[in-house]
């Protein structure tokens, strides 16, 4: 693999400013000339090159995943190469590598796909796909064909060069995931109607319905070269299913929550690993119908997972708290305090002994902000693509020999710790655009909040009177009949107080004041405090007549196109002033 740099891969040219004199890159063609060159024919020898070491003078003699597939060590993708952002952005919930390796495709929730290069990481283009959020998206075996699905219930059938050839409803609920069968002659989704529906790819039609998950059906995978399919569900279980007859083979229970995906190891087809909500995830044995392997370490929900396509003993697994961690099926690695527990492979009986514990080979307890939904493979097995709901997508590869600074990068020891170290440093830029940005939404959050109209209903136009309207007692009253107080000219009980939906009916008080309320207290009505007068300018609302206390302070009411009065918005406090009292509370000093 070719060099790369810093937290963002590349060159180390020397230069102290500005962007480095080449694009940052990861090429496994080097890897592959060597091996290609110096390897010898099968039986002549089995020591062929000589052992990789920690030492930066190795770097020419690295191998490809495929010349070491007995050393899965060396592939696990620890350092962070990459991080590629749309110019708008959306999460991602599906990351895919093109069959030759050559771009990776996006999908997210804004039903965008996105081609990033394979090599380079840089954006290459992006199309919009779906009307929806895209949920699923898989390539045919014969790398001719690609299919997606998306939140509606859509499936749409793509070509190589992304030229769309057809679209059908194939659910009324979102399609969680779909799977080829090893043939390309047929595909099966997974819907949130919690069934599964196998489809001919020719002519799209149902060929048949799978009914047996109590609830969504989340995630689906047909074996690589048998006719079986696995699925999960939100009811915690896991099951086998036979596609030429509909059946349920058998029921895996383990899990104890929502399981997120299931996969089957596409080398052998032997494993099968599956992951849920419950921070833990299995793998079982199709042959013994049952776990042999429990993983153990997340703190979170599991959300994905991803065999390696050349070693069949690495596992990643991905979890909601945007942690990544890499387990080795062929090593436990238990802490310190932790006992080490016997393989159920080693046991005598291996169909009841219990499934091993195992705990990462590796992890990356801060590769994401958020959520990880998806990740994918390359082809070739050197670089690891993830997708996750903080709308980044990141790509990560192995070190090279004698590289040690990616175990103390933000990665690895999250954001401040990495700074508290000094092993990285925010720019200044970063952190300016972030508190302007920041800054902007709070402007913006602030002027929405002014144009939001009142949650509670208020008497309009009288200041003061903020509180919303009692609600009426059963007879009809806003005090309770009797137990209202005697207004003079009415009798002992009052009338209710004339009311309009939430809001008092201005007219009909006018009509009860006799189309008028004089300066003075009306009859029947008790009369104004003594000294009583209204805020200087106040103008009441259209159509109400004069109140007592205007006097000759009250602005006659124009001609303004609606009825009424033009009313003025008091004006807002200096900002200027408001800076000075923060300054002098020791805030904002600092120049920008």
């Amino acid at each position: 693999m070719d060099g790369y740099h810093a937290d963002h891969g590349g060159f180390d040219t020397g230069r102290g400013r500005g962007r480095p004199s080449r694009r940052n890159a990861t090429d496994i063609g080097t890897t592959y000339v060597h091996w290609t060159h110096n390897r010898r024919a099968n039986g002549r020898s089995s020591r062929v090159f000589e052992a990789e070491r920690p030492s930066p003078s190795y770097v020419g003699d690295m191998l490809p995943p495929a010349a070491r597939k007995g050393r899965p060590a060396d592939s696990i993708p620890a350092k962070h190469l990459h991080s590629s952002l749309n110019k708008v952005r959306h999460p991602v919930n599906v990351v895919k590598w093109t069959p030759e390796g050559r771009r990776l495709l996006t999908a997210s929730t804004s039903g965008e796909f996105t081609l990033w290069n394979g090599t380079g990481f840089n954006f290459e283009t992006i199309m919009q796909a779906h009307d929806c959020a895209v949920r699923a998206v898989t390539y045919a075996h014969n790398d001719e064909w690609l299919l997606s699905a998306d939140q509606d219930g859509f499936v749409k059938y793509w070509q190589t060069n992304f030229n769309n050839l057809k679209s059908f409803q194939a659910h009324n609920d979102p399609i969680r995931d779909l799977a080829f069968a090893p043939t390309d002659s047929k595909f099966v989704t997974a819907s949130d109607d919690a069934t599964l529906k196998i489809f001919d790819f020719a002519t799209s039609e149902e060929q048949s319905t799978l009914t047996g998950h109590q609830w969504d059906a989340k995630c689906v995978d047909w074996h690589p070269t048998k006719g079986l399919l696995v699925s999960g569900s939100k009811d915690h279980q896991v099951k086998l299913w036979d596609p030429r007859t509909g059946r349920c083979l058998t029921t895996l229970h383990g899990h104890k929550n929502t399981v997120a995906m299931t996969k089957f190891e596409p080398n052998n087809g032997v494993l099968l690993a599956s992951c849920a909500r419950d921070q833990t995830a299995r793998v079982f044995d199709i042959r013994m119908m049952r776990d042999v392997f429990l993983l153990k370490g997340h703190e979170k929900e599991i959300s994905s997972i991803a065999w390696h396509p050349i070693h069949s003993s690495l596992l990643t697994t991905a979890g909601g708290d945007g942690s990544m961690f890499h387990y080795l099926l062929d090593e436990q690695n238990p802490p310190q305090v932790t006992a080490p527990t016997l393989s159920p492979y080693d046991s005598q009986n291996p169909s009841e002994a219990p499934a091993q514990t195992l705990h990462p080979a590796h992890k990356v307890s801060f590769a994401h902000e958020y959520a990880i939904w998806s990740m994918d493979w390359h082809p070739l097995g050197h670089i690891l693509a993830s997708g996750s709901n903080d709308k980044v997508t990141r790509f990560w590869t192995r070190p090279r020999p004698g590289d040690d600074t990616y175990t103390n990068d933000r990665r690895h020891y999250g954001q401040a710790a990495a700074e508290a170290q000094g092993t990285w440093r925010k720019a200044e830029a970063q952190r300016l655009r972030e508190e302007e940005e920041a800054e902007a939404e709070d402007e913006a959050d602030g002027l929405v909040d002014q144009k939001m109209p009142s949650k509670q209903a208020m008497l309009p136009g009288l200041p003061g009177l903020n509180a919303p309207m009692p609600a009426p007692f059963p007879d009809g009253t806003s005090t309770g009949g009797s137990q209202g107080f005697n207004m003079p000219g009415f009798g002992n009980g009052a009338p209710p107080f004339p009311m309009q939906g939430n809001a008092p009916d201005l007219a009909k008080i006018m009509e009860m004041a006799s189309g008028q309320i004089p300066n003075g207290a009306p009859p029947g009505f008790p009369p104004m405090p003594p000294g009583f007068q209204l805020p200087p300018g106040f103008q009441p609302p259209p159509g109400f007549p004069p109140l007592p206390g205007m006097g000759s302070s009250a602005t006659p009411l124009e001609n303004s196109g609606v009825g009424g009065g033009i009313r003025k918005r008091a004006p807002l406090p200096s900002q200027q002033e408001s800076l000075a009292q923060e300054m002098r509370q020791g805030r904002y000093v600092k120049p920008r």
